[in-house]
């Protein structure tokens, strides 16, 4: 475990010595005395949050809205810098799941959860209790992180595949950082730009456009994380110039590029999902 520091708040962070056995999972946890307003900047992943602490973690919505303990989130959390995340004594394995798998996992599309977020309890019912109470049993994160494992695979088998062609078009985007066309996507599966909307919506929660805008952020955002400049992200990640990168990060975000790379939701990630590619190891 390794500790993040960030201002006055403090995190304990562990990572799984093994990879999951359900490709498309990863997962850390964490331990943070006292969460105080942390911004949820949008991820490509569905966010699985399972605590098990003292208390719960909040989520805070500018809308004023307000949702506690176990939950489940689209693609996308906190687009719009509108969700702030906040709690004390807070205790929990956060998964991050790929959207092609997430129908499979949670029972439901990630097209049920578009927008918002939903407390475990209301997909799991009482399974979602059950797994809150056995990780706070059991003595170890490396035993939290087996059981949780296990649960996800399990379900994961249970689960209704989504389409390969839909998989496929999802590992595109990412592979190719977002910097794919929509139409060429289509053309290969030999798809109607119709089709694949209509598809890809309904099994990963999000059209084919926003997901290729998501994920280039993403990658956009963790390089000026990383300290690289502006200008060079902007060119490299495909957008127009600086200003375009700009206007995308603000859309998301609801701040400025200088800002984003200081935000630990995002900062946090080469200790927590460490796997994430580096300047040094990009090609």
């Amino acid at each position: 475990m390794r500790t993040f520091v960030h201002g006055a708040a403090a995190w304990d962070v562990a990572c799984p010595q093994r990879p999951s056995r359900v490709a498309g999972v990863t997962m850390a946890g964490f331990r943070v005395r006292d969460l105080d307003a942390l911004r949820m900047v949008p991820h490509p992943a569905v966010t699985l949050l399972l605590e098990f602490g003292a208390d719960s973690p909040v989520l805070d919505y500018a809308a004023g809205r307000r949702q506690r303990g176990s939950l489940v989130a689209g693609p996308g959390l906190g687009s719009g810098g509108v969700v702030w995340a906040r709690g004390e004594n807070v205790e929990c394995v956060q998964v991050r799941l790929s959207p092609v798998i997430a129908r499979a996992v949670l029972g439901v599309s990630p097209a049920d959860l578009d927008g918002v977020v939903v407390p475990l309890d209301d997909l799991w019912g009482r399974e979602a209790s059950r797994i809150r109470e056995r990780l706070g049993d059991v003595p170890s994160w490396e035993d939290r992180f087996a059981l949780t494992d296990a649960l996800l695979a399990r379900r994961h088998e249970a689960g209704p595949p989504v389409d390969p062609e839909v998989a496929w078009a999802w590992h595109r985007i990412v592979a190719g950082r977002g910097l794919v066309r929509v139409d060429g996507l289509a053309a290969e599966l030999g798809w109607s730009r119709k089709r694949l909307w209509s598809r890809f919506r309904s099994q990963l929660g999000l059209p084919p456009k926003r997901a290729v805008k998501l994920v280039r952020f993403d990658h956009a955002a963790h390089r000026l994380v990383a300290g690289e400049g502006a200008a060079r992200v902007a060119a490299d990640a495909g957008y127009a110039d600086q200003s375009h990168l700009h206007r995308d990060v603000m859309a998301f975000t609801g701040v400025t590029p200088a800002t984003v790379a200081t935000e630990p939701f995002l900062t946090v990630d080469d200790i927590a999902w460490p796997s994430r590619e580096t300047p040094a190891n990009r090609r």
